[in-house]
């Protein structure tokens, strides 16, 4: 393992190597205005959800590295303490962007990345139509972390509303993670979209104890074929499947049968049965895997 410590690099490939390593980071694409009423936009990856009731988010806009100077939206969150939090997806991440450019104070970055100015309904800076979830929001503390290049401004807001597109909405009102696209930033030049094959599920453990990784037998924990996640879903149930439902199961499915029908060494089919529980694995069917691994 390469060791580094806070000092061991110059600050900007320090910086860099943490934005890499912490990664994906939601996007917080901030609008703000300035005591005479200007607007301003700009996104921020300093930024997530630290509880629902009472909602709160905390976004950083951190101290340049380069020069130590401090952002607009901070200074605007400081006169004015509002703020709209516009997620981002897939459709608008190059103008979000473009509006990350440094333009002077004062210049509206809505038209410069062509984004449109919706009113919001309780504060006063204007929601970006184009995103498919806004929040408005009142910032009820500022803590700066430090006084130096890359010091971060932990900016506390408070939800007040949230404004939802239905095209992002399921036929029950949830909203759908296929639909919303969003985007997460990396480190460097680097984003990661959260849709399609990226996307996948890992059902929360069970109110009732899974059987932990601890009580898994010896061949399976030691198997050269069953990956940690795999092993990790496997140690996720509750309680082993029984005799009966192994043997139905061992009777309706094919390619157990055909495994169990082969003239292998004890080795070679410890291996079949630990490959099928692998695939099995990744398509989720936990006990079907289990009912493999036990059929000897």
């Amino acid at each position: 393992m390469k060791t580094i410590g806070p000092k061991d690099l110059p600050l900007a490939d320090f910086h860099n190597t943490l934005l890499t390593a912490i990664a994906p980071r939601p996007i917080c694409f901030a609008s703000t205005i300035d005591q005479d009423g200007k607007p301003n936009l700009s996104p921020f990856s300093f930024f997530n959800i630290f509880g629902s009731n009472p909602t709160r988010f905390i976004v950083s806009p951190a101290r340049r590295v380069r020069d130590n100077t401090i952002k607009h939206t901070l200074e605007n969150a400081i006169a004015t303490k509002e703020m709209v939090i516009n997620v981002v997806n897939y459709n608008m991440v190059q103008q979000m962007s473009l509006a990350s450019c440094e333009y002077p104070k004062g210049v509206n970055e809505f038209e410069k990345a062509g984004f449109t100015m919706l009113a919001s309904k309780m504060v006063k800076p204007f929601r970006v139509k184009e995103s498919p979830v806004q929040i408005e929001c009142k910032i009820v503390d500022i803590q700066e972390t430090g006084k130096e290049g890359g010091a971060g401004n932990l900016i506390m807001a408070e939800m007040l509303c949230m404004h939802i597109d239905p095209s992002v909405l399921t036929a029950d009102g949830k909203i759908d993670q296929h639909r919303i696209d969003l985007v997460g930033r990396l480190g460097s030049d680097w984003y990661v979209r959260a849709s399609g094959n990226a996307l996948f599920e890992v059902p929360k453990p069970a109110r009732n104890l899974g059987i932990g990784f601890d009580k898994l037998p010896e061949a399976i924990k030691n198997s050269k074929f069953l990956t940690g996640n795999d092993l990790g879903m496997l140690a996720n149930i509750e309680q082993l499947p029984d005799a009966d439902s192994i043997a139905i199961f061992g009777r309706m499915n094919k390619e157990l049968i055909a495994l169990l029908q082969q003239d292998l060494a004890s080795a070679e089919k410890q291996e079949g049965l630990h490959r099928l529980a692998h695939q099995l694995l990744l398509e989720c069917k936990v006990i079907e895997a289990w009912k493999v691994l036990l059929s000897v």
